[in-house]
């Protein structure tokens, strides 16, 4: 059996930002993650996309943030139990909780921190004919390496943040790209929006707007995609790949089991601490909801050091919680 102080359900960025605030706090972690590797969706699905709106860096790799975030906590030396998920929450007498794993790991804690980002999760798919024949080699809904990518036509699908951002980047990698969007306006953020439509001024992408998705072509590899535009009349484009970035569909899985507080498929939490209905179990990052909930890392950051100072109550029952800030205390380890 792992015995800890806290147990972080989740290792992506939010969840690895908790190791650092309950470190300073001298509390020690132990985090599960099914995934075979820490960094959550940033590592699995995508590793090489920038991100913008990290204080600090005008801007990151996916990867790298999370390799960063690896260094800064080493020092209160985590421990991981990976590529196994949770699969039942056991209270014992004294409050304190057993975390079962899927494949027998157990976990004693004091606190359970749920950090599980979208929970499991799995792309949404668009509906056209076609898909099922080509997904095993030409479509792709995550972009895992972009050189994949280097010198081939590819068409990408969607109006979002992902959709937006990935067009900006391969832009410059691949031989052709097209980005095609149901709507004539993007709900993804206004700057990456200017920067697409730009690019498209510029004869460096082509931008189908109001265009809507009807069949994938080809004999054994894709060739070509078949829309209609607004006018309903058939346009057909060429390509090599086809990149639908829909977002993802969220499930919670045995989480959904655990008396929690449910909201569409999100955890209900207290803002004061961002605990959940259920003493000593607390839910951070884009797994939880409350009004005016922002499904950024900026914010989850911020839940998991408000939700670290609530903690430390149930890791030392006796001690009296006093407030230092690292630039006089440093960063110390156990």
């Amino acid at each position: 059996m792992i015995t800890t102080d806290i147990c972080i359900i989740g290792a992506g960025p939010v969840g690895l930002f908790a190791v650092f605030e309950a470190g300073l706090l001298k509390m020690r972690c132990h985090l599960i993650d099914v995934l075979p590797q820490v960094g959550g969706q940033l590592s699995e699905i995508y590793p090489h996309k920038p991100i913008y709106d990290i204080p600090g860096y005008p801007t990151v790799k996916a990867q790298e943030l999370i390799d960063k975030q690896m260094e800064q906590i080493a020092p209160f030396s985590p421990t991981f139990t990976l590529g196994e998920r949770v699969e039942e929450l056991q209270k014992q007498d004294d409050g304190s909780y057993h975390v079962i794993g899927s494949e027998g790991t157990t976990i004693h804690c004091q606190v359970v921190v749920i950090a599980g980002g979208l929970g499991c999760f799995e792309p949404r798919k668009p509906d056209l004919s076609g898909l099922e024949k080509f997904e095993k080699n030409n479509v792709h809904y995550m972009v895992r390496n972009p050189e994949h990518f280097r010198d081939k036509k590819i068409v990408i699908a969607g109006g979002g943040d992902s959709a937006l951002d990935w067009t900006v980047f391969l832009a410059d990698i691949a031989k052709e790209l097209t980005l095609v969007h149901r709507s004539d306006s993007f709900r993804g953020a206004p700057d990456s929006a200017d920067k697409v439509y730009q690019l498209a001024k510029d004869g460096k992408i082509n931008l189908l707007l109001s265009h809507n998705l009807v069949e994938l072509q080809g004999n054994g590899s894709l060739q070509s995609i078949h829309m209609t535009n607004k006018q309903k009349e058939d346009v057909i484009v060429n390509t090599e790949y086809f990149i639908p970035l829909y977002g993802l569909s969220p499930k919670l899985g045995p989480i959904g089991n655990w008396g929690l507080n449910i909201d569409k498929n999100a955890i209900e939490v207290n803002t004061f601490d961002y605990s959940t209905n259920v003493e000593r179990i607390y839910a951070i990052g884009d797994i939880n909801t409350y009004p005016g909930k922002l499904k950024l890392i900026l914010c989850g950051y911020h839940e998991a050091a408000l939700m670290c100072q609530s903690a430390f109550k149930y890791v030392y029952p006796d001690q009296k919680l006093s407030f230092k800030y690292t630039t006089v205390n440093g960063v110390n380890a156990f």
